[in-house]
């Protein structure tokens, strides 16, 4: 196939023959579309989104679907389209061979262009208009990225399919900056996709021939919506969650509401997830709706809309918008039936047997099972702290000793598979660590580096994981867990304004110093300002320490072996830290969140323990990852900022500190008088005292009658009342007679 070429076909071919349908999403692959050729044209659309680069048994299948999709309406009538990210964070059966074998299944699969995603930056610019630009036959698109000022490729290509235009433009997320590794796209900008389809979409539609015209116009966003759906679930239930997650995107709602009625179809990536919506289409639009489409990831599901063209009118029709499931067909019989896909399965050989040479060698053991955290039994839950998080964490700390580093930081987006204890072939055995495993992990190749940042600095970095893009919106996903070194130690509050949920940090058992300065190694992705942690590249002393990822991972591998999971948590929610000084004896309630990790293995706790200095102050019950704390500050006899600690039987030891003061101080019992004695005091004679006037030996003043005993004054208070009494029964006597 020649690179970049344009397909011609003859605009009588016929097409299949069968009933035509509006919109029937299905599971499998569809009837062939009946038509009327000479008045009708039919474009059947294939996409998939996020392949990245999954080179393994299942890639003969993935691309055998695509094969059984080209079929069912006929090669000349289809195009095949990648919504990017299809090589990066790869498997290290292509990640071991910078992708390239990935590319050579995509050649040999034919596609017909790609967009351009986050990922295919990932080793920078200048390999992507290189040596990946080299390799691909098929054009890559990147409406609206321009390096130095200037446009990285046109944005778009046409095709002619069934004697009508199609053009397809590709777009990347405008997050790229802060989802690859800054010092890899210098003088690059990544401008706002929708304004860059809308642009050339426009172009295309204007009835000008000169700039470029087409019949059909597809944006190919490497953009999309979080949402929880099953694949073609109904309608209903996706408009539902759609229109949800178009509240929660800025992103997503505008490549709904905003691209241009001139694009007829739009397929997303990037968000690994499944829709194919018929989204209310804009005002101007030839349709009620159009199509907003997703496929999952790595392959697993195929998209396909289906369109007919009237060749007189230029009606468009939408007949089929589905996602397809892998094919279970054997491959052998795939292989057999289409050409594509033997040689595919020959690349695919060829890749595996090299990684399996170079990623064979043992190079530690491990004891359990070091995993990402788990969510509804799937991995790579971003949210979450994990103990495969922690490990790496350490491993750039490890990495940055040289340099002095204190604290080490990884960034969840980097943890892209699990060491797990299980062999994982008949090759090996339980507990051994492979190069290939351990480079699955991290395949970015990305180098570590060194920075100072004040401790006010840190606590904004620990902020920046409730998440805000450069210009202060929320991105697709809004909160991402650090991985932080085994020497650190911070309390949240989650209800908290946001810039104000850290409650307390500590290094090495000691409390964050806000003015000092502390020495933090992290992945460069995060150094530059990677993943929306603004503040990390606002440090000073920026060093490369020269390793690279990987690299140092190995390294600790084999110092470190065996390898063990580590339980513990880095954080604790605590909600209902008092705000102010707490007095001996008052009552303190918090709430705890989030006391268990979700890696695999991580035992749940039944109790939360808390501690002062050598003291337990309780034990309390932990009901699905949560604990009410209630204790009774300490009483002191002078104010000081006490520390307490939260303990679990899983090694968990975060600590908190309280202000206390002294409690209220109780009311002395009054003085008990003697009883009066019977002997006369004597009282001293006039003259007797000092020269000053005051009394001989004790200085105090000369009675005056207020020393007087208390109980006289009583009596004498008693016979008053009784007169009075008198009095006045006397008068109302004489008053009545």
């Amino acid at each position: 196939m020649n690179k970049h070429a344009k397909r011609n076909l003859a605009a009588g071919a016929a097409c299949a023959v069968g009933l035509g349908v509006l919109v029937a999403p299905q599971a499998a692959v569809a009837a062939p579309i009946t038509v009327d050729p000479a008045e009708t044209a039919v474009v059947n659309l294939i996409h998939f989104n996020d392949f990245h680069g999954r080179l393994d048994d299942n890639t003969p299948a993935f691309a055998g679907t695509v094969e059984e999709l080209r079929a069912d309406q006929g090669e000349e009538h289809s195009l095949v389209l990648s919504g990017g990210d299809s090589i990066g964070a790869s498997l290290f059966s292509s990640s071991s061979q910078q992708d390239t074998p990935t590319l050579e299944v995509l050649n040999a699969m034919e596609i017909d262009a790609s967009a351009v995603g986050n990922h295919e930056f990932d080793r920078g610019i200048d390999d992507l208009q290189g040596r990946v630009r080299d390799t691909a036959d098929f054009p890559y698109l990147g409406a609206g990225v321009t390096q130095d000022g200037t446009a990285i490729d046109e944005g778009y290509e046409l095709f002619e399919v069934d004697g009508v235009m199609v053009g397809v433009i590709g777009a990347v997320t405008q997050e790229t900056p802060s989802l690859v590794s800054p010092a890899g796209i210098e003088g690059v900008e990544f401008g706002d996709p929708v304004a860059a389809v809308n642009a050339i979409a426009d172009r295309l539609s204007d009835g000008d021939a000169a700039n470029g015209e087409a019949d059909v116009v597809v944006a190919e966003y490497h953009e999309g919506a979080e949402v929880d759906l099953e694949p073609n679930a109904p309608q209903a239930d996706q408009s539902a969650a759609l229109e949800s997650a178009m509240a929660d995107s800025a992103a997503f709602r505008s490549i709904v509401e905003e691209t241009s009625p001139a694009v007829d179809v739009i397929f997303n990536g990037h968000t690994h997830q499944t829709y194919s919506w018929l989204a209310p289409a804009p005002e101007g639009a030839e349709n009620e709706t159009r199509p907003v489409v997703q496929g999952s990831s790595y392959g697993e599901l195929i998209s396909q809309v289906v369109l007919t063209v009237d060749r007189a009118t230029g009606a468009i029709e939408v007949e089929i918008a589905q996602n397809v499931a892998r094919t279970e067909t054997a491959v052998d019989v795939l292989a057999q039936t289409y050409p594509r896909v033997a040689q595919v399965q020959e690349i695919t050989t060829a890749a595996l047997e090299q990684a399996a040479i170079i990623g064979n060698e043992e190079i530690g053991e491990l004891t359990g099972d070091i995993t990402t955290a788990f969510a509804d039994g799937e991995r790579d839950d971003r949210a979450s702290a994990s103990t495969l998080g922690t490990l790496m964490a350490n491993v750039m700390l490890d990495a940055g000793t040289r340099q002095d580093a204190q604290i080490g930081i990884v960034n969840p987006g980097g943890l892209r598979d699990e060491l797990l204890f299980a062999a994982s072939g008949p090759e090996t055995r339980d507990g051994v660590i492979r190069l290939g495993e351990a480079s699955a992990v991290a395949p970015f190749a990305n180098n570590i580096w060194t920075v100072d940042v004040t401790g006010e600095q840190l606590t904004q970095v620990l902020e920046e994981q409730w998440q805000l893009d450069a210009d202060g919106n929320v991105p697709s996903r809004p909160y991402l867990q650090l991985g932080l070194s085994d020497n650190v130690r911070y309390t949240f509050d989650s209800t908290a304004a946001q810039g104000s949920r850290i409650t307390g940090v500590w290094v090495d058992g000691q409390p964050l110093d806000p003015a000092a300065s502390y020495r933090v190694a992290a992945p460069v992705f995060l150094t530059s300002g990677g993943d929306n942690f603004h503040t990390l590249a606002d440090g000073t002393n920026v060093t490369d320490t020269g390793l690279v990822d990987i690299d140092a991972f190995v390294s600790y591998i084999q110092e470190q072996s065996p390898l063990s999971p580590d339980f513990a948590r880095a954080q604790l929610e605590v909600v209902g830290l008092p705000g102010g000084p707490v007095a001996g004896g008052e009552q303190v309630s918090l709430t705890v969140n989030g006391i268990d990790l979700t890696s695999l293995g991580a035992p749940v706790s039944e109790e939360l323990e808390l501690w002062h200095g050598d003291a337990q102050l309780g034990a309390f019950p932990v009901a699905e990852g949560s604990a009410a704390v209630a204790f009774e500050a300490p009483a002191l006899a002078e104010a000081a900022t006490e520390t307490f600690e939260l303990r679990t039987a899983s090694g968990t030891a975060v600590p908190f500190q309280l202000e206390l003061v002294p409690g209220a101080q109780p009311t002395e019992p009054p003085v008990e008088t003697e009883d009066p004695t019977d002997e006369p005091t004597e009282t001293p004679a006039p003259g007797a005292g000092d020269d000053d006037g005051s009394q001989a030996g004790g200085g105090s003043l000369p009675r005056t009658g207020g020393e007087v005993s208390p109980m006289l004054w009583v009596g004498a208070g008693l016979l008053v009342l009784i007169g009075a009494a008198l009095l006045i029964v006397g008068r109302l006597r004489r008053a009545q007679q």
